[in-house]
C-alpha cells in the first residue's frame, strides 16, 4: 500500500509556528513515527508553499497511490484549483486540519476541497494524519 501525505503552505514551520495552535512537534519527526508504526505501508511526504506544486503532486500520485492525505492549509479556504484537482484524480483523498477550523476565524469554516474528499478530519492535532491513514486500511 502506498499513501502520499501532502502538506500546503506554512506547514513546513510545524514545531515552531504558533505552537499554541499547531503544537511543538516538527512534522518530519511525526512522519517518521508513522513510518515506523505502519512499516508495511509506503508513506511518502511532500510539502510546498506553492499552489501549483500541490496540484502537480496530486496529478502525479492521483492515479497510482492507494490514498492521499491532504492538508492544503490556507488553500483549503481559497483554492478552487485544488478542489478541481482532487475531483479529477482517482485516488481517494482525506483532508486533514491540525486545528479545528470551525473554532477559528469564520473564513476558515469553508473548505472548497473537502467536498471532493472521502472525508475530513479537523482538530485532532498531528494525530489527524494517523486517523486519516487508518481510514485507508
Amino acid at each position: 500500500m502506498k499513501i502520499q501525505i501532502i502538506n500546503g503552505p506554512n506547514l513546513n514551520l510545524l514545531g515552531v509556528r504558533e505552537p499554541s495552535i499547531y503544537g511543538n512537534e516538527p512534522i518530519e519527526g511525526y512522519i517518521e513515527k508513522l513510518r515506523k508504526q505502519y512499516a508495511i505501508i509506503q508513506i511518502d511526504y511532500f510539502q510546498s508553499n506553492i499552489e501549483g506544486e500541490l496540484i502537480k503532486k496530486l496529478h502525479e500520485v492521483g492515479f497510482s497511490y492507494d490514498g492521499i492525505i491532504l492538508n492544503a492549509a490556507a488553500y483549503t479556504h481559497t483554492s478552487i484549483a485544488i478542489a478541481d484537482a482532487i475531483a479529477a484524480i482517482k485516488t481517494p483523498v482525506v483532508e486533514v486540519h491540525i486545528s479545528n477550523i470551525y473554532a477559528r476565524e469564520e473564513f476558515r469554516h469553508v473548505s472548497y476541497s473537502g467536498r471532493n474528499c472521502r472525508g475530513v478530519l479537523t482538530g485532532f492535532g498531528l494525530n489527524g494524519y494517523r486517523l486519516a491513514l487508518e481510514s485507508f486500511l
